[in-house]
């Protein structure tokens, strides 16, 4: 990841989809941008923006070769039809609106990336208990309240491309926007002031610490911090709100868990950042960038 904000940036393979009577054709098309950071952070649960950062360059795994497979790069009319009368729509922050892994960058920050790194793997592959691999993550660094605010005011929110001009779509036509997230309010708080969300509308974990700063653990009673928490999460906004349409918007198997009945109506799989392939074949529309929402909302 850190390649993306250096001046040497390496082209992959991004495939943005233009809109022709209703049906979607994949391109190759690559859009790299690059705008300077000066965002910074203050204290945990608050952070003042002042021009926060935007790195819009794009960021995937994915290979051409790889993606011929999938049948669901197009949309179906009843998939577009769909996301069109959505009335809220929920999306992931790690890997999805953010370029980065969140608990990843923080436990790098803290010296165990690698092994924190793969425990993430394994949870967003839907290989083990969401709740298992939390627990497990963070005993492996047990971060402290000043590494924490460390963190925040030196690794400001890297956003994916496309985000702000998808959320401020959607925002223009009527629809409610959510993050729901497996990562850490404390470092969420900052993308949701940078894409105008408010507060009320995140779902996220939350990190405890003691008196002295000493991390405690994390509270239980989130819906997110536990596997289906998302479905959870998404049931509670529509039994409070009555949306008839809700979509929900992610690269892992916690995004798919949100497609239950009574949850999301429809899952879109973001893969520019990741391409998980379990999660992929099973979404309702597959895409590498988010220009093809904005376009098929036009």
């Amino acid at each position: 990841m850190e390649g993306l904000v250096s001046s040497g940036i390496n082209p992959v393979c991004v495939f943005c989809c233009k809109k022709h009577q209703s049906l979607f054709v994949p391109s190759s098309t690559l859009h790299l941008k690059k705008r300077n950071n000066i965002a910074s952070g203050i204290g945990v649960e608050i952070v003042k923006h002042s021009s926060p950062m935007v790195v819009v360059a794009a960021a995937s795994s994915v290979g051409g070769a790889k993606v011929g497979h999938f049948e669901n790069t197009i949309p179906s009319k009843e998939t577009l039809d769909l996301w069109r009368k959505c009335s809220a729509v929920c999306f992931d922050v790690d890997s999805t609106v953010c370029l980065d892994e969140g608990i990843d960058e923080l436990a790098e920050f803290c010296g165990a990336g690698k092994a924190v790194a793969e425990w993430t793997a394994r949870a967003m592959g839907g290989s083990v208990p969401f709740e298992e691999a939390l627990a497990a993550r963070l005993k492996l660094f047990n971060p402290s309240i000043s590494q924490v605010q460390n963190f925040l005011e030196q690794r400001p929110p890297r956003l994916s491309p496309g985000i702000q001009e998808l959320v401020q779509k959607l925002k223009a036509n009527h629809m409610d926007v959510y993050l729901i997230s497996g990562g850490f309010r404390q470092m969420i708080n900052p993308v949701a002031s940078i894409l105008g969300i408010p507060k009320e509308n995140i779902f996220a974990n939350q990190l405890l610490f003691g008196s002295s700063g000493e991390f405690l653990g994390f509270d239980a009673n989130e819906p997110t911090s536990r596997s289906g928490g998302k479905a959870t999460a998404v049931q509670q906004l529509r039994k409070a709100h009555g949306y008839k349409a809700l979509a929900m918007i992610g690269d892992g198997a916690t995004d798919l868990e949100a497609r239950r009945p009574g949850g999301a109506d429809l899952f879109i799989c973001y893969a520019g950042v990741q391409l998980r392939e379990a999660v992929a074949t099973k979404a309702d529309w597959l895409v590498f960038n988010f220009e093809d929402l904005i376009n098929s909302l036009e």
